[in-house]
């Protein structure tokens, strides 16, 4: 894991994630292709439920990237013992902490969606939806996990085919649950959420099948505690920190909700849009940090400044080719989606504004996955709250004041452009510190060694 061309590992490492990631996210896409051709209103209602979705998502992902670094690290200093103890215990307590949060979500759907700004008829309908979608989260969960897992114990094709075979069962499912086949007159807005309920846990036994047969479990629950904190001493603060931009989605959702329903429309179908090309930033950034956390537990430090140039290289060069590609074919995409010229004109001035800051994003999602996995939770959730509360909320209240939602959009790129510097600086003065005192200490024992 550690040998060979850094530039190489990673476009590997990239590649396979970024599989999984288009199939994922193509899916979301066809579900707002979907929903689109259902109405205006019930495009709005899954409008107003992506903020939770986000939410729900990016605590998941925050346990899993908890669960990645500790093994990771165990792995790059050769402990598969230990490694494996880790993966099974991280199945464990993900298990108990997703139901936990599913039940209670529950309980709040009515409130959130009143928070959020959606009409009485809106908000009905996202509660259907939200209701059902709640099932498969925790399957949804133990893939998501399973499959960072997997990637940090070095298997990167795997995880990446059985997300896409998910996915691809979610789009075929839509279809006839949606809008009904025969007589069957199909569900609308629920038929979408069951589809991805059903797709989802299908993914979860597919999973489950392979990581026992890769022998990747104990069958002990020996020393679960001891897990369990080692794993929440990163997954806590960056699930706290995956929050953060949820945070801001529901402030920005609630703002646009004022605007009227299209408004919220089209920011749904254009967000799917945008994120279709902004996953290759997660890919990367989640590809960045296995590969950090094993090199930097073989002492490799000078491998993962040379993958952090190349990868923040990439996500620049991307982000400009990503704003020209939505720049030139992104309204022609919307308008297959609905035909509404109030949709139409939000989610134009949506991708006409936000893959501005696609590249930059990039560089702040590859400076904190490499802050968690040097085991070090707390500047990522820093920067996650400074870019919220200091940033993003306040630039979306005052963008919308003076221009409307375009100055919300607007408010939201020159947060990321301020976070990325910041992030940037942060994690080079970081590296340069630890790789000198790692260097001094083996002075030192080398020393005394003598």
């Amino acid at each position: 894991m550690v040998d060979g061309s850094v530039s190489e590992h990673l476009a590997q490492l990239t590649g396979f994630m970024l599989l999984g990631f288009v199939a994922v996210m193509g899916a979301n896409l066809m579900e707002s292709l979907y929903i689109g051709n259902v109405g205006t209103l019930e495009l709005a209602a899954l409008g107003f439920t992506f903020p939770l979705v986000m939410t729900l998502q990016g605590m998941t992902m925050g346990l899993g990237i908890g669960a990645s670094s500790v093994v990771a690290r165990s792995i790059g200093a050769r402990d598969w013992p230990n490694a494996r103890r880790l993966i099974t215990h991280s199945f464990v307590l993900v298990m108990i902490f997703v139901v936990l949060v599913a039940v209670t979500v529950f309980a709040l759907l009515d409130p959130i969606f009143k928070l959020l700004g959606a009409t009485e008829l809106a908000q009905k309908l996202a509660r259907g939806y939200m209701t059902i979608w709640l099932l498969g989260l925790p399957f949804f969960a133990v893939a998501m996990v399973g499959s960072s897992l997997m990637r940090a114990a070095g298997d990167a094709i795997k995880p990446s085919y059985l997300m896409t075979v998910g996915a691809l069962i979610q789009v075929i499912l839509g279809p006839p649950l949606i809008f009904g086949f025969s007589s069957y007159e199909g569900l609308g807005l629920t038929g979408a959420a069951l589809a991805f309920v059903i797709a989802r846990s299908i993914s979860f036994l597919m999973y489950a099948y392979y990581v026992y047969r890769d022998r990747l479990l104990v069958m002990s629950l020996a020393g679960f505690l001891s897990s369990s904190r080692a794993i929440l001493h990163v997954g806590l603060p960056a699930i706290a920190a995956n929050l953060i931009s949820p945070i801001s989605l529901t402030v920005i959702t609630r703002l646009l909700a004022g605007h009227g329903p299209a408004v919220v429309a089209g920011f749904s179908v254009a967000s799917r849009i945008e994120t279709m090309l902004a996953m290759v930033m997660w890919a990367l950034s989640m590809s960045v940090a296995p590969f950090v956390g094993q090199n930097w537990g073989a002492k490799q430090f000078s491998r993962v400044q040379r993958a952090l140039r190349v990868a923040n290289t990439f996500a620049l060069a991307w982000g400009a080719l990503a704003f020209i590609v939505l720049y030139l074919l992104g309204p022609k995409v919307i308008a297959l989606v609905n035909q509404d010229p109030a949709v139409i004109a939000a989610a134009t001035a949506y991708l006409m504004i936000i893959p501005l800051g696609m590249g930059l994003m990039g560089v702040v999602a590859n400076s904190t996955s490499t802050f968690n996995a040097l085991g070090q939770p707390g500047p990522p959730l820093i920067i996650s709250l400074l870019q919220m509360l200091f940033l993003s909320v306040p630039l979306a209240l005052l963008g919308n004041h003076w221009l409307g939602y375009q100055g919300i959009f607007l408010g939201s790129v020159l947060s990321v452009l301020i976070t990325a510097i910041i992030a940037f600086v942060w994690l080079k003065t970081t590296i340069r510190r630890r790789k000198l005192l790692a260097k001094a200490e083996l002075t030192v024992s080398e020393t005394s060694t003598g």
